[in-house]
Formats: structure tokens, sequence, C-alpha cells
């Protein structure tokens, strides 16, 4: 092989090492950190922590407004109590020696479909609902929406199942957290900061489920967060990821709390309050013999 060719060949293999991981996000070269080609210098102590969540996200800051909701979001969304299962998980693993990086990965990886996951399914359904709507460049009447969510309601059941993520609550008759965050965006929406349609979508469900019921399943948090970031333009998978960086620090808050009280190997009860067993009553080895005889050779 001629000397050119191995020039070649070892440009070649270093421009594939170059582009193995290719990024838009961040330039790193010595002395230069640059987010979104902005130097990080023109960042730290100008913008906020939302900001650059939308920055690293998007690509482009937010304006005063957008920022302003996303911001009530992660507030909102931030605890709810060691109860919570990812909250519980990350007191526990600290009380069996686990640090708080530990615990913290430990509560997050328990945030999938069924805890923690509502908010992408929901804003999944309002994207749904709003495909349905002949014209979404402005709000649709009452009575249009109300069609398009019958109908996305009903494909969302048929696929799914009748359990609407977003609607009702446990504990919260009714979600102390939804109120000020829906009126935040109706104000956003009156200002034309956002268009307010995902808002009035969400309302439609609210209508819809209280007419299919007969009993009121109020918005709850993921139901008005998936609004929000609907209005704000974030994919539904974003929701989720939104959603954990905000209950990181309720879970965060919690494990450090934990660590400070100095107790160890804590389950999910205290050892005064028995689990309920329901397997068989206590018996001899001799009455499992008999119920499970000893098959007969074939011979």
């Amino acid at each position: 092989m001629s000397p050119s060719s191995n020039s070649t060949s070892a440009e070649q293999r270093l421009q594939q090492a170059s582009d193995w991981w290719s990024t838009s996000i961040i330039d790193i070269r010595p002395g230069v950190i640059n987010t979104r080609g902005i130097p990080i210098q023109e960042l730290i102590g100008k913008i906020s922590f939302p900001q650059m969540i939308w920055l690293m996200l998007r690509g482009e800051l937010p304006n005063a407004e957008h920022a302003r909701l996303l911001e009530a979001s992660l507030v909102a969304a931030v605890d709810h109590g060691p109860q919570a299962p990812s909250i519980a998980i990350a007191r526990m693993s600290v009380t069996c020696g686990l640090p708080l990086n530990g615990a913290m990965a430990s509560a997050i990886n328990v945030l999938d479909d069924v805890h923690g996951g509502a908010g992408e399914q929901c804003l999944g359904l309002y994207q749904s609902i709003r495909k349905l709507l002949t014209d979404d460049s402005s709000i649709p009447s009452d009575n249009e929406i109300d069609a398009a969510v019958d109908l996305g309601l009903n494909a969302f059941i048929a696929e799914n199942s009748k359990i609407i993520p977003g609607f009702g609550h446990r504990f919260h008759p009714i979600d102390p957290r939804v109120a000020p965050l829906l009126s935040m965006v109706n104000q956003a929406a009156e200002q034309g900061h956002v268009q307010g349609l995902y808002a009035s979508i969400a309302q439609g469900v609210e209508r819809a489920l209280l007419r299919r019921t007969g009993k009121a399943l109020p918005m709850n948090i993921d139901g008005v967060t998936a609004a929000v970031y609907g209005e704000l333009g974030f994919a539904p998978a974003l929701a989720r990821g939104i959603f954990i960086l905000s209950r990181s620090v309720g879970i965060l808050s919690h494990a450090w709390e934990q660590s400070q009280q100095g107790h160890r190997l804590k389950g999910p009860m205290p050892t005064t309050i028995p689990y309920r067993y329901t397997g068989d009553p206590e018996h001899s080895v001799a009455v499992v013999s008999d119920k499970n005889p000893t098959p007969e050779s074939s011979q």
C-alpha cells in the first residue's frame, strides 16, 4: 500500500471517529463551551434554569412568557409526598445505604407509563384530538371541540383503556395545582403568547368525561401540564422528560432529608403494621406430600 493511500485511510478513520457522535447541542474545545452556539459565559447569570432547559431542548431561547409557563409547570410538579412511589423508593433506598445519586436513580427508574407517564399520554391524546379539528389556526367553538374530543376519546379507549390520563386524582377531589396553571395559560392566550387551543381541548375532555360518567373527573397536574407543554410546542415524550426533571428536585429533597434522619432499612410500612398473608395455613410436610403424591411408575 502506498504512503498516500495510508494517509487517506488514516484521514478517513479520523473522520469516522469524529462523526461517531454528532451533536448540534454543544461545542466543546479547549477553553470553549458553546451551548447551541452561545458561549457559556454569556448564559451564566443571564438566563434562568427553565430558559436553559428550553435552549437545550429547542435550540433557541424562549420569550419571557414561554419561560414563565415552563417554569410554573416545573414548580407545580416538584413533589407529591412520601406516599408517591418514586419518593418512597428514594427514601427507602437511602436507608438501605445508597448515596443520593443511587437513591435518585432508583426513584427515577420507576417514572414509567403508570407512575410518571400520564403527562406524555395525555399530551398524545390532546394532539390526536387537535388533528381531528378541521381548522386549528383559531380556537374552535365548544361544540366543534366537543365533537372532536368524543371521536378522540373513542379512539383512545379502543386502543388503550377507559382510564383517561390527566383526569381524576386518587387523592385530590380538586387538584390545587390546576387552577393557577390554567389561569396562566388563559392569560397568555389572551395576550397572544400562546394559542390556547390545548387548554380548550383539555377543558373539552373534562366536559366529555362528565357527560359520559355522570361524575366530575377534573383535570389533574398531568392534564394541565400536558396542556401547557402542548401550547409551548413540546413533543409528548418531552412532557415526561420535563416532568422527571421537575420531580427529581422532590426526589433529591426527600432522599437528603431521609439521610439526615439516620434510619436504617426502612420498608414501606412500620414493622408494627403487619402485611396481609393470603397463602395456605400452616401445615406439615406430610400434608404437602398427601396433596401432591409421587406419580406412580409407568411400568
